[in-house]
């Protein structure tokens, strides 16, 4: 007798511009890649916190243990490190616009010696996700005005939408406090991926440091070996492969955005040896870090 099938998990990793306060997306459900008659349907999550805007079409916001309608008008938020997908149940699709924002490093711009205030507002954005379907006026306004300003450039554009950005995520922050969201019925916060969410955010907070396995089961309340098999059945490899993942990734940013060396991007994200920067580079991205900046280059001086 064989055991039921394991849905799949896949990890995305958005990059904010470098110089930029969010990252946009926009169109006709980018993140929508998964037919309606698949059986298994695979979850993804991201490193960011998701703020997706439906503006027409309707479907299904599916998690690991639930799942819960949408419809134009329809306003998402999700944390980082949850599992999801959107499903379309119209012929004609279903339109999404997407943020993606990273509120710690927004808010540390805000508030550098109030980190405790960074903390509790952080911590309360990636409590669990909410539906927002009407009712919470200042929250669509303010989505709608940071979508509207996101293609102005000059002036005082930058400024005005942080402000905006930083208005949102506290008055979100207050909603979830408040209550009012539309929640999945009988969703569970300690099943699946959760077991390990404590782990990912270490990593993505420490990845330039010697990361121990030890530490990290730790910070799950979890044996080493419980936690080394539950990473490996949920991730779909093992822990050192995705420390190894958030680093290149890391690395592909600093390549791109600021132009230093492949040593120091190396050393910068947790590699001691450029060797072995280098052989995970490959491995990860089909290239070397040299051919990976070298196309950057090219791509700039084309553009």
């Amino acid at each position: 007798m064989t055991g039921k099938k394991k849905q799949g998990i896949e990890f995305r990793y958005y990059e904010i511009p470098h110089g930029e306060h969010l990252l946009a997306l926009t169109g006709d459900n980018p993140n929508q890649e998964y037919a309606a008659e698949s059986p298994l349907p695979k979850l993804y999550f991201h490193n960011l916190l998701e703020v997706g805007y439906c503006s027409w079409g309707e479907g299904i916001i599916a998690f690991e243990t639930a799942e819960a309608p949408y419809k134009a008008g329809t306003l998402a938020i999700i944390p980082p490190n949850c599992p999801h997908f959107i499903h379309d149940s119209c012929p004609s699709g279903s339109r999404w616009e997407y943020l993606y924002i990273s509120p710690q490093e927004l808010l540390r711009g805000f508030y550098p010696d109030n980190p405790l205030f960074i903390k509790k507002i952080t911590e309360q954005l990636k409590k669990e996700q909410c539906f927002f379907c009407g009712g919470h006026n200042k929250l669509f306004a303010l989505v709608r005005m940071i979508l509207d300003e996101c293609p102005v450039s000059g002036g005082y554009s930058g400024e005005y939408l942080r402000g905006l950005l930083l208005a949102f995520l506290i008055s979100a922050a207050g909603c979830q406090t408040e209550g009012g969201a539309c929640q999945p019925e009988h969703y569970t916060q300690n099943g699946g991926i959760r077991h390990i969410t404590a782990a990912l955010e270490y990593i993505s907070k420490n990845y330039m440091d010697n990361i121990r396995m030890e530490t990290l089961a730790e910070t799950c309340n979890l044996s080493e070996t419980h936690f080394r098999r539950l990473f490996a059945e949920y991730m779909n490899m093992a822990p050192l492969a995705y420390i190894n993942l958030v680093r290149i990734k890391q690395a592909c940013e600093l390549i791109r955005n600021t132009g230093c060396s492949m040593e120091d991007a190396a050393a910068r994200v947790g590699y001691t040896a450029v060797s072995s920067f280098n052989r995970n580079f490959r491995k990860i991205m089909g290239i070397s870090p040299y051919q990976y900046k070298k196309s950057g280059e090219n791509h700039q001086s084309i553009s």
